[in-house]
């Protein structure tokens, strides 16, 4: 076992370090390697170590190169060395991260971690909360708690009855609301389309002037972070709105919720902590391994009442938490690890250095870029830049070329009734002379394409 471990160790540790070096998407001879890795199921066994290989020659150089400083493209942040190295302990552990009394270890790192987290995000102490796999699950499983609360004001148990008969639920929306808020809705027979969507402005915020009257069981779904231009909703308005008819208020927050950690963006998402539940991700702007997703929820028997499980084979303990008395899972990974070792390591100043050096770099390449000559659409207030070239057949030509050139990686968005490219500045690796980088070869193949002026070095 030895051996094989410490050859795996010393192969993804090769990747990693060889990331700065490479193209951030795969090249086609790379990508040309790939049908290796199919063929007919084998009908023996073969040398462990043979396996390895074959995944290390052919997955590592097809993989696209997101652990690395200059992939913008979607809002995802290269994981941490020391999270990585937890996931590789809390591997080797092999916990089942369900119920405190088989897996203490586990059950007290995620217990701690939430904690802090509640402190660092700024949210009610006392929270329940959850480890799932991403903002979607999160959601979910938030939502769940929410259904839950406001059928049982009416006095209706939909965990034993279901929705069959249930009085409804008015489920409101804004129109920039994210699809993994949408497709939890759909999961929770709350429909996708059964929604009112208020209008946002012209960042993408909803309009609190435009909230409808609210009766009966109500949940508003607000966003903390738009996923293209990085806004937030009016949470103070909002929530004053939904107070006064007892609806109940949820938070999108899968990026913009880390604003809370600092203390020179914590602005932004003032008046989250009022809202009743939250979603966010641990593998984006905390820099964990995928996956690793967050639900809080303010009154915690809502969240247990939701998701609970209970079976003569499963041993419970009383005085300690059960982690699958919070989330959708009974069996999962321990994620909760990585995220307790992210935050010993950074402290709470850590983790605001972290949020604050990416947004600096996203208003470095809006500056830049408007210094080419090329439009930046949105109020960049976060990590979230997005960016015009012309028509939308000329800025799907750039963000091709961006992406075939391998300097960085940038990716399409429809914003607002325009193609453009959007950049998402979240990884602790990312240093200014990566944006330089990065800028001179958006900028570069730009020109090629046949828009843009000349730079002005910036000062």
């Amino acid at each position: 076992m030895r051996p094989l471990l410490e050859e795996s160790a010393e192969r993804a540790i090769r990747y990693l370090e060889g990331l700065d070096g490479r193209g951030v998407a795969p090249s086609p001879a790379a990508l040309a390697q790939l049908p290796r890795l199919d063929g007919e199921l084998p009908a023996h066994s073969c040398e462990a170590s043979e396996v390895i290989a074959l995944l290390d020659d052919v997955g590592s150089p097809a993989s696209v190169a997101m652990a690395g400083p200059r992939f913008f493209g979607f809002v995802i942040g290269g994981a941490l060395p020391v999270t990585v190295a937890a996931n590789w302990l809390a591997t080797a552990w092999d916990q089942n991260a369900a119920i405190y009394r088989v897996t203490p270890a586990v059950a007290q790192l995620e217990a701690t971690a939430l904690r802090w987290l509640l402190e660092l995000l700024g949210l009610p102490a006392g929270s329940g909360a959850a480890f799932v796999t991403g903002a979607t699950v999160a959601n979910f499983t938030a939502l769940a708690a929410a259904r839950h609360a406001v059928l049982a004001r009416v006095g209706w148990n939909v965990e034993a009855d279901g929705l069959f008969g249930a009085p409804p639920i008015t489920v409101i929306v804004g129109e920039e609301a994210h699809p993994s808020l949408t497709k939890s809705l759909g999961l929770l027979g709350l429909g996708r389309s059964r929604v009112v969507t208020v209008p946002v402005d012209g960042q993408g915020r909803m309009r609190a002037d435009r909230l409808p009257s609210m009766s009966g069981p109500t949940i508003v779904c607000v966003q903390a972070g738009n996923v293209n231009s990085g806004s937030f909703d009016p949470l103070p308005e909002i929530v004053a709105s939904a107070r006064g008819s007892g609806a109940w208020v949820h938070v999108d927050g899968a990026f913009g919720l880390w604003a809370s950690a600092s203390p020179a963006y914590a602005h932004l998402a003032s008046g989250v902590a009022l809202a009743d539940s939250w979603a966010t991700d641990a593998h984006k702007w905390l820099n964990v391994p995928y996956d690793s997703g967050l639900a809080i929820v303010r009154d915690p028997n809502s969240l247990q009442a939701a998701m609970a499980i209970t079976a003569a084979y499963l041993p419970t303990a009383t005085a300690n938490r059960n982690p699958s008395d919070f989330a959708p899972e009974l069996s999962r990974r321990a994620r909760g690890v990585e995220v307790w070792a992210a935050l010993r390591q950074l402290g709470r100043a850590g983790v605001a250095d972290l949020v604050e050096r990416c947004c600096r770099h996203a208003a470095r390449f809006a500056h830049d870029l408007v210094e080419a000559g090329y439009e930046i659409l949105n109020d960049v207030v976060l990590n979230q830049v997005v960016v015009g070239f012309g028509d939308a057949a000329t800025t799907e030509r750039v963000i091709a070329g961006v992406q075939s050139d391998g300097t960085c990686w940038c990716g399409l968005t429809e914003w607002q009734g325009r193609s453009a490219m959007r950049i998402s500045v979240s990884s602790w690796a990312t240093t200014e002379a990566d944006v330089e980088r990065s800028v001179a070869a958006i900028v570069r193949v730009a020109r090629a394409v046949g828009v843009g002026r000349e730079m002005t070095p910036s000062p």
